[in-house]
Protein backbone atom coordinates (compact mmCIF):
# COMPACT_ATOMS: atom_id res chain seq x y z
CA UNK A 1 0.00 0.00 0.00
CA UNK A 2 1.02 3.60 -0.58
CA UNK A 3 0.76 5.43 2.76
CA UNK A 4 1.44 9.10 3.51
CA UNK A 5 2.13 10.11 7.12
CA UNK A 6 1.86 13.79 8.03
CA UNK A 7 3.93 14.51 11.13
CA UNK A 8 7.19 12.81 12.05
CA UNK A 9 7.01 13.05 15.85
CA UNK A 10 6.85 10.14 18.28
CA UNK A 11 3.58 8.77 16.93
CA UNK A 12 4.20 9.44 13.23
CA UNK A 13 7.79 8.20 13.36
CA UNK A 14 6.87 4.99 15.20
CA UNK A 15 4.00 4.23 12.84
CA UNK A 16 6.22 4.91 9.82
CA UNK A 17 8.80 2.42 11.11
CA UNK A 18 6.19 -0.28 11.84
CA UNK A 19 4.37 0.03 8.51
CA UNK A 20 7.61 0.26 6.55
CA UNK A 21 8.74 -3.02 8.12
CA UNK A 22 5.48 -4.58 6.93
CA UNK A 23 6.40 -3.77 3.35
CA UNK A 24 4.32 -0.65 2.65
CA UNK A 25 5.53 2.34 0.63
CA UNK A 26 5.76 5.19 3.15
CA UNK A 27 6.06 8.92 2.52
CA UNK A 28 6.59 11.18 5.54
CA UNK A 29 5.78 14.90 5.60
CA UNK A 30 7.10 17.24 8.30
CA UNK A 31 7.90 20.95 8.46
CA UNK A 32 11.06 20.39 10.52
CA UNK A 33 14.19 19.76 8.45
CA UNK A 34 15.98 17.93 11.30
CA UNK A 35 13.04 15.53 11.73
CA UNK A 36 13.08 14.83 7.99
CA UNK A 37 16.85 14.25 7.99
CA UNK A 38 16.68 11.85 10.95
CA UNK A 39 13.78 9.87 9.48
CA UNK A 40 15.45 9.65 6.08
CA UNK A 41 18.66 8.27 7.62
CA UNK A 42 16.86 5.79 9.89
CA UNK A 43 14.23 4.35 7.53
CA UNK A 44 13.85 3.33 3.91
CA UNK A 45 11.04 5.82 3.22
CA UNK A 46 10.42 8.94 1.13
CA UNK A 47 10.58 12.19 3.12
CA UNK A 48 9.05 15.54 2.14
CA UNK A 49 9.72 18.77 4.02
CA UNK A 50 6.56 20.87 4.13
CA UNK A 51 3.41 21.93 5.96
CA UNK A 52 0.90 19.09 6.41
CA UNK A 53 -1.98 21.54 5.99
CA UNK A 54 -0.61 22.85 2.67
CA UNK A 55 -2.30 21.17 -0.33
CA UNK A 56 0.86 21.72 -2.40
CA UNK A 57 2.97 19.76 0.09
CA UNK A 58 0.34 17.02 0.11
CA UNK A 59 0.40 16.89 -3.69
CA UNK A 60 4.20 16.66 -3.66
CA UNK A 61 3.93 13.71 -1.27
CA UNK A 62 1.58 11.93 -3.68
CA UNK A 63 -1.57 12.07 -1.58
CA UNK A 64 -3.78 11.99 -4.69
CA UNK A 65 -2.72 8.39 -5.36
CA UNK A 66 -2.33 7.30 -1.72
CA UNK A 67 -4.23 4.37 -0.30
CA UNK A 68 -4.06 5.93 3.15
CA UNK A 69 -3.10 9.22 4.76
CA UNK A 70 -2.40 9.46 8.50
CA UNK A 71 -2.50 13.00 9.90
CA UNK A 72 -0.38 12.76 13.05
CA UNK A 73 1.00 16.25 13.72
CA UNK A 74 1.01 17.72 17.24
CA UNK A 75 -2.02 19.95 16.54
CA UNK A 76 -5.54 18.55 16.26
CA UNK A 77 -6.75 21.38 14.04
CA UNK A 78 -3.87 20.86 11.57
CA UNK A 79 -4.73 17.16 11.42
CA UNK A 80 -8.37 17.99 10.67
CA UNK A 81 -7.43 20.38 7.85
CA UNK A 82 -4.89 17.89 6.53
CA UNK A 83 -7.53 15.15 6.54
CA UNK A 84 -10.06 17.26 4.66
CA UNK A 85 -7.47 18.29 2.06
CA UNK A 86 -6.26 14.71 1.59
CA UNK A 87 -9.79 13.47 1.04
CA UNK A 88 -10.42 16.21 -1.55
CA UNK A 89 -7.14 15.37 -3.30
CA UNK A 90 -8.14 11.74 -3.69
CA UNK A 91 -6.69 9.73 -0.79
CA UNK A 92 -8.75 6.54 -0.44
CA UNK A 93 -8.61 6.38 3.36
CA UNK A 94 -7.83 9.14 5.87
CA UNK A 95 -7.01 8.74 9.58
CA UNK A 96 -6.53 11.73 11.87
CA UNK A 97 -4.93 11.96 15.30
CA UNK A 98 -7.26 14.02 17.54
CA UNK A 99 -6.26 14.22 21.19
CA UNK A 100 -8.07 17.07 22.94
CA UNK A 101 -10.39 15.76 25.69
CA UNK A 102 -13.01 18.29 24.59
CA UNK A 103 -13.46 16.30 21.38
CA UNK A 104 -13.81 12.88 23.06
CA UNK A 105 -17.59 12.73 22.90
CA UNK A 106 -17.73 14.23 19.41
CA UNK A 107 -15.62 11.62 17.61
CA UNK A 108 -18.44 10.11 15.54
CA UNK A 109 -19.65 13.60 14.57
CA UNK A 110 -16.14 14.74 13.60
CA UNK A 111 -15.46 11.58 11.61
CA UNK A 112 -18.63 12.06 9.57
CA UNK A 113 -18.27 15.81 9.05
CA UNK A 114 -14.58 15.65 8.15
CA UNK A 115 -14.95 12.56 5.97
CA UNK A 116 -12.42 10.56 7.99
CA UNK A 117 -12.09 6.79 7.90
CA UNK A 118 -10.95 6.68 11.52
CA UNK A 119 -9.84 8.89 14.40
CA UNK A 120 -7.02 7.84 16.72
CA UNK A 121 -6.45 9.22 20.19
CA UNK A 122 -3.18 7.87 21.65
CA UNK A 123 -3.74 9.33 25.10
CA UNK A 124 -7.23 7.88 25.44
CA UNK A 125 -6.08 4.45 24.24
CA UNK A 126 -3.21 4.59 26.73
CA UNK A 127 -5.61 5.52 29.54
CA UNK A 128 -7.80 2.54 28.68
CA UNK A 129 -4.80 0.20 28.83
CA UNK A 130 -3.78 1.58 32.23
CA UNK A 131 -7.31 1.17 33.59
CA UNK A 132 -7.27 -2.49 32.49
CA UNK A 133 -3.96 -3.03 34.29
CA UNK A 134 -5.34 -1.47 37.47
CA UNK A 135 -8.36 -3.80 37.30
CA UNK A 136 -5.91 -6.75 37.25
CA UNK A 137 -3.16 -5.59 39.63
CA UNK A 138 -1.60 -9.07 39.74
CA UNK A 139 -0.73 -8.83 36.03
CA UNK A 140 2.03 -6.83 34.34
CA UNK A 141 -0.02 -6.25 31.19
CA UNK A 142 -3.64 -6.83 30.23
CA UNK A 143 -4.96 -6.96 26.65
CA UNK A 144 -8.67 -7.30 25.97
CA UNK A 145 -10.58 -9.04 23.17
CA UNK A 146 -14.24 -8.96 22.09
CA UNK A 147 -15.14 -6.15 24.49
CA UNK A 148 -13.61 -7.90 27.48
CA UNK A 149 -14.98 -11.42 26.88
CA UNK A 150 -11.42 -12.75 26.90
CA UNK A 151 -8.24 -11.16 28.21
CA UNK A 152 -4.60 -12.04 27.88
CA UNK A 153 -2.50 -11.13 30.90
CA UNK A 154 1.23 -11.18 31.49
CA UNK A 155 2.71 -12.78 34.62
CA UNK A 156 6.32 -13.46 35.65
CA UNK A 157 6.90 -16.69 37.59
CA UNK A 158 8.80 -15.90 40.81
CA UNK A 159 11.51 -18.12 42.26
CA UNK A 160 9.84 -21.03 44.08
CA UNK A 161 6.49 -19.92 42.64
CA UNK A 162 3.60 -22.38 42.37
CA UNK A 163 4.09 -22.65 38.60
CA UNK A 164 7.84 -23.32 38.71
CA UNK A 165 8.37 -26.84 37.29
CA UNK A 166 4.76 -27.38 36.17
CA UNK A 167 4.31 -29.08 32.78
CA UNK A 168 1.71 -27.34 30.58
CA UNK A 169 -0.49 -30.42 30.11
CA UNK A 170 -0.76 -30.73 33.92
CA UNK A 171 -1.58 -27.06 34.46
CA UNK A 172 -5.35 -27.30 34.79
CA UNK A 173 -5.11 -30.38 37.00
CA UNK A 174 -2.57 -28.58 39.21
CA UNK A 175 -4.20 -25.15 39.35
CA UNK A 176 -7.88 -25.67 38.49
CA UNK A 177 -9.07 -22.59 36.54
CA UNK A 178 -9.57 -22.92 32.78
CA UNK A 179 -6.77 -20.79 31.37
CA UNK A 180 -4.21 -21.35 28.64
CA UNK A 181 -0.54 -20.36 28.51
CA UNK A 182 -0.35 -18.84 25.04
CA UNK A 183 3.23 -17.59 25.14
CA UNK A 184 6.41 -17.90 27.18
CA UNK A 185 9.18 -15.30 27.09
CA UNK A 186 12.35 -16.97 28.36
CA UNK A 187 15.77 -15.31 28.33
CA UNK A 188 14.59 -12.79 25.75
CA UNK A 189 13.23 -15.47 23.39
CA UNK A 190 9.57 -16.05 22.53
CA UNK A 191 8.25 -19.60 22.82
CA UNK A 192 4.80 -20.83 21.88
CA UNK A 193 4.43 -23.83 24.22
CA UNK A 194 3.01 -27.30 23.70
CA UNK A 195 1.74 -29.80 26.26
CA UNK A 196 5.24 -31.01 27.10
CA UNK A 197 6.68 -27.58 27.86
CA UNK A 198 7.80 -27.11 31.48
CA UNK A 199 7.39 -23.71 33.12
CA UNK A 200 10.38 -22.22 34.93
CA UNK A 201 11.02 -19.44 37.42
CA UNK A 202 11.72 -16.21 35.55
CA UNK A 203 9.44 -17.07 32.64
CA UNK A 204 7.07 -14.32 31.53
CA UNK A 205 3.77 -15.97 30.68
CA UNK A 206 1.00 -14.57 28.50
CA UNK A 207 -2.12 -16.30 29.79
CA UNK A 208 -5.50 -16.33 28.06
CA UNK A 209 -8.88 -16.79 29.67
CA UNK A 210 -12.15 -15.24 30.74
CA UNK A 211 -11.79 -12.52 33.40
CA UNK A 212 -13.42 -14.70 36.08
CA UNK A 213 -11.10 -17.64 35.37
CA UNK A 214 -8.03 -15.40 35.34
CA UNK A 215 -8.92 -14.03 38.77
CA UNK A 216 -9.29 -17.61 40.07
CA UNK A 217 -5.92 -18.43 38.51
CA UNK A 218 -4.12 -15.61 40.35
CA UNK A 219 -5.78 -16.63 43.62
CA UNK A 220 -4.64 -20.25 43.15
CA UNK A 221 -1.01 -19.30 42.50
CA UNK A 222 -0.95 -16.87 45.44
CA UNK A 223 -0.48 -13.77 43.27
CA UNK A 224 -3.94 -12.23 43.60
CA UNK A 225 -4.02 -8.60 44.65
CA UNK A 226 -7.14 -6.82 45.84
CA UNK A 227 -8.76 -4.44 43.34
CA UNK A 228 -7.30 -0.96 43.37
CA UNK A 229 -9.41 1.61 45.23
CA UNK A 230 -7.11 4.63 45.65
CA UNK A 231 -4.76 5.76 42.87
CA UNK A 232 -2.09 8.44 42.89
CA UNK A 233 -1.29 9.87 39.43
CA UNK A 234 1.82 11.94 38.71
CA UNK A 235 1.53 14.45 35.87
CA UNK A 236 -1.47 16.38 34.64
CA UNK A 237 -1.53 15.75 30.88
CA UNK A 238 -4.25 14.40 28.62
CA UNK A 239 -3.74 10.78 29.67
CA UNK A 240 -4.35 11.79 33.27
CA UNK A 241 -7.64 13.45 32.37
CA UNK A 242 -8.89 10.41 30.45
CA UNK A 243 -7.63 7.96 33.08
CA UNK A 244 -9.24 9.85 35.94
CA UNK A 245 -12.58 9.84 34.17
CA UNK A 246 -12.34 6.07 33.55
CA UNK A 247 -11.30 5.33 37.13
CA UNK A 248 -13.98 7.51 38.68
CA UNK A 249 -16.61 5.68 36.62
CA UNK A 250 -15.52 2.56 38.52
CA UNK A 251 -15.62 4.23 41.93
CA UNK A 252 -11.84 4.60 42.30
CA UNK A 253 -10.52 7.65 44.19
CA UNK A 254 -7.83 9.61 42.33
CA UNK A 255 -5.19 12.06 43.55
CA UNK A 256 -3.27 13.95 40.85
CA UNK A 257 0.05 15.68 41.57
CA UNK A 258 1.16 18.28 39.00
CA UNK A 259 3.93 20.85 39.45
CA UNK A 260 2.55 23.51 37.06
CA UNK A 261 0.01 25.74 38.83
CA UNK A 262 -1.78 26.86 35.66
CA UNK A 263 -2.24 23.25 34.61
CA UNK A 264 -3.55 22.41 38.08
CA UNK A 265 -6.23 25.07 37.66
CA UNK A 266 -7.21 23.55 34.31
CA UNK A 267 -7.38 20.08 35.88
CA UNK A 268 -9.75 21.35 38.56
CA UNK A 269 -12.18 22.27 35.76
CA UNK A 270 -11.61 19.17 33.62
CA UNK A 271 -11.70 16.55 36.42
CA UNK A 272 -13.39 18.19 39.44
CA UNK A 273 -14.02 14.76 40.97
CA UNK A 274 -10.26 14.23 41.52
CA UNK A 275 -8.07 15.61 44.31
CA UNK A 276 -5.60 17.96 42.59
CA UNK A 277 -2.29 18.76 44.29
CA UNK A 278 0.18 21.36 43.01
CA UNK A 279 3.66 20.07 43.81
CA UNK A 280 6.78 18.29 42.58
CA UNK A 281 6.32 14.52 42.92
CA UNK A 282 10.07 13.91 42.59
CA UNK A 283 10.31 15.25 46.16
CA UNK A 284 9.43 12.42 48.52
CA UNK A 285 7.80 14.70 51.11
CA UNK A 286 5.20 15.80 48.54
CA UNK A 287 3.93 12.31 47.77
CA UNK A 288 4.15 11.36 51.46
CA UNK A 289 2.05 14.32 52.52
CA UNK A 290 -0.56 13.57 49.88
CA UNK A 291 -1.16 9.98 50.82
CA UNK A 292 1.12 7.56 48.99
CA UNK A 293 1.06 5.34 52.08
CA UNK A 294 -2.68 4.76 51.64
CA UNK A 295 -2.61 4.41 47.83
CA UNK A 296 -2.87 0.93 46.33
CA UNK A 297 -2.22 2.16 42.79
CA UNK A 298 0.41 4.56 41.43
CA UNK A 299 0.69 5.83 37.84
CA UNK A 300 3.53 8.06 36.58
CA UNK A 301 2.46 10.03 33.51
CA UNK A 302 4.77 13.03 33.19
CA UNK A 303 6.42 13.91 29.90
CA UNK A 304 9.84 13.06 31.32
CA UNK A 305 10.91 9.40 31.36
CA UNK A 306 13.44 10.08 34.12
CA UNK A 307 10.80 11.56 36.43
CA UNK A 308 8.45 8.67 35.67
CA UNK A 309 11.13 6.12 36.54
CA UNK A 310 12.23 7.86 39.75
CA UNK A 311 8.71 8.33 41.10
CA UNK A 312 7.72 4.77 40.16
CA UNK A 313 10.74 3.31 41.95
CA UNK A 314 9.91 5.39 45.01
CA UNK A 315 6.28 4.20 44.92
CA UNK A 316 7.50 0.62 44.79
CA UNK A 317 9.76 1.23 47.78
CA UNK A 318 6.66 2.50 49.60
CA UNK A 319 4.99 -0.88 48.97
CA UNK A 320 2.26 0.49 46.69
CA UNK A 321 0.35 -2.53 45.38
CA UNK A 322 0.38 -1.65 41.67
CA UNK A 323 2.75 0.71 39.86
CA UNK A 324 2.32 1.71 36.19
CA UNK A 325 5.02 3.66 34.35
CA UNK A 326 4.71 5.56 31.06
CA UNK A 327 7.81 5.55 28.88
CA UNK A 328 8.42 7.34 25.60
CA UNK A 329 11.80 5.65 25.10
CA UNK A 330 11.90 1.85 25.12
CA UNK A 331 15.58 1.56 26.12
CA UNK A 332 14.81 1.34 29.84
CA UNK A 333 11.92 -1.15 29.62
CA UNK A 334 13.94 -4.35 30.22
CA UNK A 335 15.91 -2.83 33.10
CA UNK A 336 12.73 -1.59 34.75
CA UNK A 337 11.01 -4.95 34.34
CA UNK A 338 13.89 -6.70 36.12
CA UNK A 339 13.74 -4.11 38.91
CA UNK A 340 10.10 -4.94 39.56
CA UNK A 341 8.46 -2.19 37.48
CA UNK A 342 6.75 -4.62 35.15
CA UNK A 343 3.79 -2.52 33.93
CA UNK A 344 5.13 -0.20 31.23
CA UNK A 345 2.87 1.70 28.82
CA UNK A 346 3.77 3.57 25.63
CA UNK A 347 1.15 5.62 23.74
CA UNK A 348 3.10 5.45 20.49
CA UNK A 349 3.27 1.63 20.57
CA UNK A 350 -0.44 1.37 21.33
CA UNK A 351 -1.35 3.52 18.32
CA UNK A 352 1.16 1.74 16.07
CA UNK A 353 -0.62 -1.55 16.83
CA UNK A 354 -4.03 0.03 16.22
CA UNK A 355 -2.99 1.45 12.85
CA UNK A 356 -1.16 -1.71 11.76
CA UNK A 357 -4.40 -3.60 12.35
CA UNK A 358 -6.36 -1.09 10.27
CA UNK A 359 -3.82 -1.10 7.44
CA UNK A 360 -3.83 -4.89 7.23
CA UNK A 361 -7.60 -4.88 7.10
CA UNK A 362 -7.80 -2.51 4.14
CA UNK A 363 -4.75 -3.86 2.30
CA UNK A 364 -6.25 -7.34 1.76
CA UNK A 365 -8.31 -7.22 -1.42
CA UNK A 366 -10.43 -10.13 -0.20
CA UNK A 367 -11.22 -8.24 3.00
CA UNK A 368 -9.61 -8.94 6.34
CA UNK A 369 -11.52 -10.45 9.23
CA UNK A 370 -8.99 -9.21 11.80
CA UNK A 371 -10.50 -7.12 14.58
CA UNK A 372 -7.74 -6.80 17.21
CA UNK A 373 -3.95 -6.85 17.08
CA UNK A 374 -1.40 -6.70 19.89
CA UNK A 375 2.38 -7.07 19.69
CA UNK A 376 4.35 -8.70 22.50
CA UNK A 377 8.04 -9.36 23.25
CA UNK A 378 9.35 -6.30 21.38
CA UNK A 379 7.20 -7.08 18.35
CA UNK A 380 8.40 -10.68 17.95
CA UNK A 381 4.92 -12.05 18.73
CA UNK A 382 1.48 -11.03 17.53
CA UNK A 383 -1.83 -11.79 19.19
CA UNK A 384 -4.75 -11.37 16.80
CA UNK A 385 -8.51 -11.65 16.99
CA UNK A 386 -10.30 -12.89 13.85
CA UNK A 387 -13.98 -12.95 13.10
CA UNK A 388 -14.78 -16.38 11.63
CA UNK A 389 -16.48 -16.16 8.24
CA UNK A 390 -18.78 -18.86 6.84
CA UNK A 391 -16.40 -19.67 3.99
CA UNK A 392 -13.38 -20.19 6.25
CA UNK A 393 -11.59 -23.51 5.70
CA UNK A 394 -11.27 -23.79 9.49
CA UNK A 395 -15.04 -24.02 10.06
CA UNK A 396 -16.40 -27.36 11.25
CA UNK A 397 -13.02 -29.07 11.57
CA UNK A 398 -11.75 -30.27 15.00
CA UNK A 399 -8.67 -28.28 15.94
CA UNK A 400 -6.63 -31.47 16.23
CA UNK A 401 -7.18 -32.04 12.48
CA UNK A 402 -6.18 -28.53 11.36
CA UNK A 403 -2.68 -28.39 9.90
CA UNK A 404 -1.38 -25.17 11.42
CA UNK A 405 1.70 -23.26 10.38
CA UNK A 406 4.66 -23.60 12.74
CA UNK A 407 4.58 -21.32 15.78
CA UNK A 408 0.84 -20.69 15.60
CA UNK A 409 -1.56 -21.31 18.49
CA UNK A 410 -5.34 -20.85 18.74
CA UNK A 411 -5.51 -19.66 22.35
CA UNK A 412 -9.24 -18.94 22.75
CA UNK A 413 -12.57 -18.98 20.93
CA UNK A 414 -15.35 -16.53 21.73
CA UNK A 415 -18.88 -17.70 20.94
CA UNK A 416 -21.48 -15.08 21.76
CA UNK A 417 -20.74 -14.16 25.37
CA UNK A 418 -19.05 -17.47 26.10
CA UNK A 419 -15.27 -17.84 26.04
CA UNK A 420 -13.83 -21.27 25.23
CA UNK A 421 -10.33 -22.49 26.05
CA UNK A 422 -9.90 -24.87 23.10
CA UNK A 423 -8.92 -28.53 23.14
CA UNK A 424 -8.20 -30.89 20.24
CA UNK A 425 -11.88 -31.69 19.83
CA UNK A 426 -13.05 -28.06 19.73
CA UNK A 427 -14.73 -27.02 16.46
CA UNK A 428 -14.78 -23.45 15.15
CA UNK A 429 -18.17 -22.16 13.95
CA UNK A 430 -19.16 -19.22 11.72
CA UNK A 431 -19.60 -16.08 13.79
CA UNK A 432 -17.02 -17.16 16.38
CA UNK A 433 -14.06 -14.97 17.24
CA UNK A 434 -10.73 -16.81 17.31
CA UNK A 435 -7.72 -15.52 19.27
CA UNK A 436 -4.46 -16.53 17.56
CA UNK A 437 -0.89 -16.20 18.85
CA UNK A 438 1.93 -16.36 16.31
CA UNK A 439 5.62 -15.69 15.77
CA UNK A 440 5.54 -16.76 12.13
CA UNK A 441 4.63 -13.62 10.22
CA UNK A 442 1.87 -11.22 9.34
CA UNK A 443 -1.59 -12.81 9.25
CA UNK A 444 -4.53 -11.03 7.62
CA UNK A 445 -7.25 -13.70 7.65
CA UNK A 446 -7.97 -16.68 9.86
CA UNK A 447 -7.16 -19.14 7.08
CA UNK A 448 -3.61 -17.75 6.99
CA UNK A 449 -2.91 -19.87 10.10
CA UNK A 450 -3.00 -23.04 7.97
CA UNK A 451 0.19 -24.60 6.63
CA UNK A 452 -0.48 -24.74 2.90
CA UNK A 453 2.54 -27.03 2.37
CA UNK A 454 0.92 -29.92 4.25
Amino acid sequence: MKIVIAGGGRIGGTVAAVLSEEGHDITLIDHDSETIRTASNAMDIICVEGDAADPEALKEAGVSSADLLLAATEKDEVNMVCGIAARRLGAKHVIARIRDPRYLHQMDFLRDVLGLSQIVNPEYECAKEISRILRFPGAARVDSFSKGSVEIVEHKIPVNGVLDGVVIRELQKTIGPKVLVALIERNGNALIPNGDTMLKAGDRLSITGASKELRRFFIKIGQYKKPVKQVMVIGGGRITVYLTQLLRENGIDVTVIERDRKKCEELCDLIPEAHIVCGDATHSEVVQEDGISSADGFVSLTGDDGDNIITSLYARSCQVGKVVTKLNSEHFAEILFNSGLDSIVSPKKIVAEQLARYVRAISDSAGSSMETLYRLVDGKVEVLEFRVEEDSVCVGVPLSELKLRPNVLISAIIRGRKSIIPSGGTVILPGDHAIVVTTSGHLRRLDDILDKHQ
